[in-house]
């Protein structure tokens, strides 16, 4: 900014210099010539340099070329001299850019925050001592402590301690989460009151700020078809327009013999032509839109996925853990042969090593699980249950098709609820009742989708029909289909992409496929499951359905401002470029249908930065 300053200075002397004296042209020249290198110095490079590697047709290069066109221009027989404008042309150029490095470096900014949510350092605790080492050197398993005020280096489970964390780095919530002993925590948050001693569970390069980071630098390679367009458009477009410009300013001269008029409007023809609000504004207004996302706890993974979401027909839901909070909690035990301790001591057994929220709510209902009982012969069957050998009996746990499996003969229950049927040797012992309870954002998160135009929300589930229905009503849900497969979910997401772009929204990792599959993969990225994460498109950093519409929005948002930014400097330009061929534009008509229009569409680009 200093030199465009300071340019601006000796131009404006240069100026007054010039209506007081009576000079000689190339006295001029020279006079001009230095506000000129001051301001054009790193442009003339640039071109030199591009023309060097084969890169001649590059904005430098023509702003160069029509610049220095200029200088020369009134050294021919009956030409104006143009040496004000020509310097002006560079500064406001310069200044141009002063303004792209601007927004850039605050649309960098906006995801820069994220920068600051993996530390440098982590306390670490090895035999008796308490060392501070970078946290790539700390293994899985071992023990760190997190002072207040620290960020938090690495994923793990607290062991000591209480405390607040600050989690609006990761989800943009500026409430506090709540931590004991027992819970997990994220990499990423910042401990806010008490001392932790965390157990880690992840390397560093692993968890869950460092993904978040990798996501989000990545995120801008993927271009959109915007973008693509703009870039292909810019390779072709640059070529014609030198050449027409060329054109203008040789053919007419050839025929009139005024080569002073037509080379100096084949000069503005360069100046209005270079495609510089296009190359520049349109990208930087997907960076923008990527940069409020995040800031929103709503990580994208590409530009690509912009077209996409703002397109969207129809969206499809899990229901546990997405639109249900997937803390499941026995509600009932119906015993048939055997009293309900027994019932929930089998289940608790069989379920032992499962990691499914629906296991982890029996054992939690039965946690006195050491005893003399032996369990071997375990068979998991995704999406039916669990068949294990309890003391010489075959237990089978699941669901109704486990159950028609072994032969036992099961029977439905008036409890509302998922249903976990127990068989012992085939015979049927009874079954328990697991409730899980609707996310409070999940009703107002499809009434916003409604909101904004989508035409269809489906919920899709592996649990029975009755509970899968009361989720349904409760929601207005336009569908639903229950007792579901993984592989069943992929099938009814191909059956509705037809009817037009479609996203699914899961958490768990037999959403992985499905994610895949559908036109956008949409994980919860607090409580999802890694898999889940990495198979998504776009990641809700604090689980809340209702940010769905909040992407849709500023999907939209962001197009909406490319095309305006798209639409502004093509119409802008082939009008002045029409007016320069015919001889009615200024130098300083051009200079504004080049730098000033690249100028207006950074700023409208910026828009883009409030998500």
């Amino acid at each position: 900014m200093v030199k465009i300053i300071v340019a601006a200075g000796l131009l404006l002397a240069a100026v007054i210099i010039e209506k007081k004296t009576d000079w000689a042209t190339w006295q001029y020249l020279l006079l001009f010539l230095v506000p000129y290198l001051v301001v054009g110095w790193d442009t003339l490079k640039e071109a030199a340099e591009g023309l060097l590697h084969g890169e001649a047709l590059s904005e430098d290069f023509l702003m160069s070329v029509a610049t220095i066109g200029a200088l020369c221009i009134g050294f021919l027989p009956g030409a104006q001299t143009q040496f004000p404008e020509a310097v002006f042309v560079m500064l406001f150029f310069q200044l141009g850019e002063w303004f792209e490095e601007k927004a850039e470096g605050n649309s960098r900014r906006s995801i820069a925050h994220l920068m600051d949510i993996r530390p440098d350092s982590a306390h670490v605790e090895r035999g008796e001592e308490l060392l501070t080492v970078h946290p790539e050197e700390v293994e899985p398993g071992e023990v760190i402590v997190i002072q207040p005020g620290e960020k938090v280096p690495m994923d793990g489970v607290v062991l000591e301690g209480r405390s607040s964390l600050d989690t609006v780095a990761l989800t943009g919530e500026s409430v506090p989460r709540s931590i004991r002993e027992g819970d997990e925590i994220l990499s990423g948050c910042v401990n806010q009151s008490g001392v932790l001693r965390v157990k880690t569970t992840k390397a560093f390069g692993e968890s869950t700020a460092s993904k978040i980071l990798d996501l989000v630098e990545n995120a801008a390679s993927r271009k959109s078809r915007s973008e693509s367009f703009i870039t292909r458009f810019a390779r072709i477009y640059t070529p014609v327009v030198v050449a027409l410009a060329v054109l203008v300013a040789v053919v007419p001269g050839f025929i009139t013999g005024e080569w002073a008029t037509w080379i100096y409007r084949g000069l503005l023809f360069l100046v209005v032509s270079c495609p510089c609000a296009l190359v520049i504004s349109v990208p930087l207004t997907f960076f923008g839109g990527l940069g409020g996302a995040s800031r929103k706890g709503i990580l994208i993974k590409g530009s690509n996925l912009m077209d996409k979401l703002a397109g969207l027909q129809t969206v499809v839901f899990d229901k546990t853990g997405t639109l249900t909070e997937g803390v499941f909690e026995v509600s009932a035990v119906h015993p048939e042969v055997i009293d309900q301790k027994e019932l929930l001591h089998l289940a608790a057994h069989v379920e032992r090593h499962s990691t499914h929220p629906i296991a982890v709510a029996l054992r939690n209902a039965y946690p006195q699980e050491q005893d003399s009982c032996t369990i071997g012969d375990v068979e998991e069957t995704a999406g039916h249950g669990i068949i294990a050998s309890v003391n010489g009996k075959k237990v089978a746990v699941g669901n109704a098709k486990l159950m028609e499996k072994v032969g036992a003969a099961w029977h439905p229950c008036h409890h509302e609820g998922t249903l976990i049927h127990v068989a012992i040797d085939g015979v049927y012992a009874g079954h328990i009742v697991i409730s899980d309870r609707i996310k409070a954002d999940a009703a107002p998160a499809l009434e916003a989708l409604k909101a904004v135009g989508i035409r269809k929300t489906v919920m899709l589930t592996g649990d029975q029909e009755s509970v899968a229905a009361a989720v349904a009503k409760q929601l207005h849900v336009d569908q639903f289909h229950a007792q579901l497969l993984p592989a069943d979910k992929v099938s009814q997401v191909e059956r509705l992409l037809p009817e037009g772009p479609l996203a699914f929204v899961g958490d768990g990792i037999n959403d992985a496929p499905v994610l895949t599959r559908a036109d956008v993969g949409i994980a919860m990225g607090a409580l999802g499951s890694d898999a889940a994460i990495e198979a998504a498109d776009v990641v809700l950093m604090d689980d809340k359905p209702s940010k769905i519409a909040a992407a849709v929005r500023i999907a939209r948002r962001t197009l909406r401002i490319a095309r305006e930014n798209i639409w502004l400097a093509v119409g802008i330009k082939v009008a002045v470029l029409i007016l320069a061929t015919l001889g009615l534009a200024t130098m300083w008509m051009a200079v504004f249908a080049d730098v000033g229009v690249t100028v207006l569409a950074v700023l409208n680009a910026m828009r883009t930065l409030k998500g």
